[in-house]
């Protein structure tokens, strides 16, 4: 029996995992609307799409959760139907069906026409570009690329997502220009590996040909790149960052590690004197640029030598951005066939230790900042601040601005001038700067 009201017939998109998956969802929710369905993003509705991530092990937890809860929904009577897609699906569906028979249907990453089918919509192939974001009103994700043909040892995404397949220049473009068109200003480009683009299309890489065409979208004011390979990254995208106003200077770039017999294991292609070159040519390039990586704690056969050799290479590189994840060991990957044998505790401290000397490298960075002025966005108001980002930031992972809300009203999504009065660890404290 029902237990409460929902709204018949509205599809309610739950989405779990990376801006791939997020961009993924929209898409989906876009076709929907095409079609005339009622659709709406994590809020309630009778039938629930679950757009899944299983990519590390956090993340598979955190996917069959949420089926599980909304199972018992289901059982309880709040919801009809639920479908189950994405990254989990994709790679699991067999055992999905066997352990959680009563979904309605499993979808697995390339099945959205299926999928579409099950909801009772039509997959229009005409509707380039349309999407109902979720995002904030000033910025969206812009997919240049699906799958990867990296080796990486540790990584399933090529199990997910498949090989690497480019957009091309012309849909993205036209994709720009339906989300400026609805007020986005901020476009945040984003693929397993934005350093292949164009290679499988085009015969070379064409990052850069592609930055060409989007900066000159009208209405999209800052262009920000993630998800960059070290190996073999377009150098010529440097002058286009140099060149060109709105290309953020700021690079998303995962790293992953920096001890050459780990780099090797890890099939990444490069070794620590090429990576530590490359950096330092993109930072005498663009002065000003901001470099955001990641790394992994913890891979299989990691000695505590690699790990100080990492932590002094850290400490040395004094990166602007850095994350830190502990190995998860992977069914079907490379290194699964290697023994994982750095314990869990371990892992974890070395990840905090990194995370702790990223804290303090971040806090005196933040101090040069201050007495500074810089141009920001509006992302949201927040208690007693709004919450800004500068182009050195992107949404959800790096610093923010606060500006007191008492002092001043400034608009969500617009940009203003402001000057930094105080800095912490991760947040800066600024005072908008009146003409």
């Amino acid at each position: 029996m029902r237990t409460k009201s929902i709204k018949k017939n509205r599809i309610n998109v739950v989405t779990l995992g990376c801006s791939k998956n997020v961009y993924d969802s929209e898409v989906l929710m876009g076709q929907l609307k095409a079609s005339g369905k009622d659709v709406v993003h994590e809020e309630e509705g009778n039938i629930v799409v679950i757009n899944t991530c299983g990519f590390i092990n956090n993340a598979k937890e955190e996917s069959i959760n949420t089926i599980l809860d909304f199972m018992q929904k289901k059982e309880d009577g709040e919801v009809d139907k639920v479908f189950v897609t994405g990254c989990l699906s994709e790679r699991y569906k067999p055992d999905l069906q066997k352990e959680i028979p009563n979904v309605d249907q499993y979808f697995g990453t390339t099945e959205l026409p299926a999928l579409l089918k099950a909801l009772g919509a039509d997959y229009k192939h005409e509707l380039i570009g349309e999407r109902l974001t979720t995002t904030p009103k000033n910025y969206a994700y812009l997919k240049i690329a699906e799958g990867c043909d990296r080796p990486c040892s540790f990584c399933a995404i090529p199990l997910m997502r498949g090989k690497h397949k480019s957009t091309p220049i012309e849909n993205l473009v036209l994709e720009a220009e339906k989300l400026a068109a609805t007020g986005v200003k901020e476009l945040i480009l984003i693929a397993q590996d934005l350093t292949y683009y164009g290679l499988d299309l085009y015969k070379k890489r064409n990052l850069a040909e592609l930055l060409e065409a989007l900066v000159k979208v009208e209405g999209i004011e800052w262009i920000r790149l993630h998800y960059a390979f070290p190996t073999g990254f377009p150098m010529d995208v440097l002058d286009i960052m140099n060149r060109e106003a709105k290309i953020c200077n700021y690079l998303d770039i995962p790293l992953q590690h920096i001890s050459d017999h780990i780099l090797k294991s890890m099939r990444r292609g490069t070794t620590k004197e090429k990576t530590t070159n490359l950096i330092k040519e993109f930072r005498k390039t663009v002065p000003e640029m901001t470099i955001r990586t990641t790394l992994i704690v913890g891979y299989p056969g990691e000695t505590d030598e690699d790990f100080q050799e990492l932590k002094q290479w850290v400490s040395d590189m004094r990166f602007e951005r850095l994350g830190c994840f502990t190995y998860s060991h992977e069914e079907n990957t490379h290194a699964f066939n290697l023994e994982d044998d750095v314990p869990e505790e371990v892992k974890i401290q070395r990840a905090n230790e990194i995370m702790e000397l990223q804290s303090q490298i971040s806090w005196e960075l933040n101090q040069t900042k201050i007495g500074q002025t810089f141009k920001v966005v509006i992302d949201r108001k927040e208690g007693e601040y709004f919450v800004g980002r500068t182009e050195f930031d992107s949404p959800d992972v790096d610093n923010e601005v606060l500006i007191d809300a008492s002092k001043c009203y400034l608009k969500t999504g617009e940009f203003t001038t402001v000057k930094i009065t105080e800095a912490e660890d991760f947040d800066l404290y600024a005072e908008v700067v009146t003409s």
